[in-house]
């Protein structure tokens, strides 16, 4: 797998996600066999300006490579200006998002109301790959809505500009993550294309990946909400597309001991209130499914401080 001057030894990506994949998120997913990730969506104007928020989001360190950063935007006076504040952080990868499909991003002209424009979307991407000097690549959807599925063609317009990769969710903006992920749609744009396609949508497990492979023929896939309480899905789908062999989910030990590493990493970088606050969903997401867990995440989403966190860990086991 290759994404211009990137070498990769996986197809199996850790989307970015806004409030979701920073430092702590995706060093544990990349222990369970994630190898390419992505910081947190960027805004690009806040990025020009040097908003404290925005800088801190790109913070990494040493193992947290092959690493991308994800802007966000609509300007290209701050979209040049955010691209030159990149330079020193030496991204693998810079990926533009025009496939947000929230209300405050699509306001503002920004994320999936660039599908609407696919010759403005070019110009802004062939201002990043001539300014970026890292491979680029461009997260699209399938349309604005069932009336104008337009991949295929808001595909083409971006590789003229020059990138190296498309990932694509299949569903249009007005789905938002519900309904049936178009695969066909995914395929044409594969079919189209001469660069790597990567698609994404309902990533919940092994087998949902290997129906996205085979039903679209991409390149590879990217994996969001699949990866939410759930690290462990990358070994999966690698051991499932290898031989076919389904992995034992892990036991309730092996999900409390990651739950604590999780916890402890978010209070290493976010301190130790916010670090606290920020697990707190975490806790849903790793607890899943769960028999009888209602009132433990009632208690999870009270919690303040680490050691009350770990007492309502500790009691999972008695579920």
């Amino acid at each position: 797998m290759q994404i211009g001057k990137l070498k990769l030894k996986s197809n199996l990506i850790l989307a970015p996600m806004a409030g979701i994949t920073d430092l702590p998120f995706r060093m544990l997913n990349r222990k369970f066999g994630c190898e390419l990730a992505f910081t947190e969506m960027i805004n690009a104007r806040s990025l020009s300006s040097n908003n404290k928020k925005a800088l801190f989001m790109l913070t990494t360190k040493r193992g947290d490579r092959p690493l991308g950063t994800q802007l966000v935007g609509s300007e290209v006076e701050y979209i040049h200006k955010a691209i030159e504040k990149l330079h020193k952080y030496k991204f693998d990868v810079i990926d533009f998002n025009a496939a947000c499909p929230e209300r405050k991003v699509i306001r503002k002209g920004e994320g999936a109301f660039l599908l609407k424009d696919p010759k403005k979307l070019k110009r802004i991407l062939k201002i990043i790959v001539e300014n970026s000097g890292a491979p680029v690549t461009v997260k699209i959807r399938t349309g604005w809505d069932k009336s104008s599925v337009k991949a295929r063609e808001i595909a083409l317009h971006a590789e003229d500009a020059g990138i190296d990769g498309l990932f694509i969710h299949g569903r249009t903006k007005s789905q938002g993550h519900s309904g049936e992920v178009d695969y066909r749609s995914i395929k044409e744009v594969k079919d189209s294309l001469k660069i790597p396609v990567f698609g994404s949508g309902d990533i919940f497990s092994a087998q949902l990946a290997k129906k996205m492979l085979d039903e679209t023929g991409c390149d590879g896939v990217a994996v969001a909400r699949g990866a939410l309480g759930n690290p462990w899905i990358f070994n999966e789908i690698s051991a499932f597309l290898e031989d076919g062999r389904a992995m034992e989910r892990p036991g309730i030990d092996k999900i409390i001991n990651t739950m604590r590493e999780h916890l402890d990493s978010c209070i290493a970088y976010h301190g130790a209130k916010d670090g606290v606050l920020i697990f707190r969903k975490f806790f849903a997401w790793y607890t899943k499914g769960f028999d009888n867990v209602r009132a433990l995440r009632v208690r999870a989403f009270s919690a303040k401080t680490k050691s009350g966190m770990l007492g309502v860990m500790g009691e999972l086991r008695n579920l």
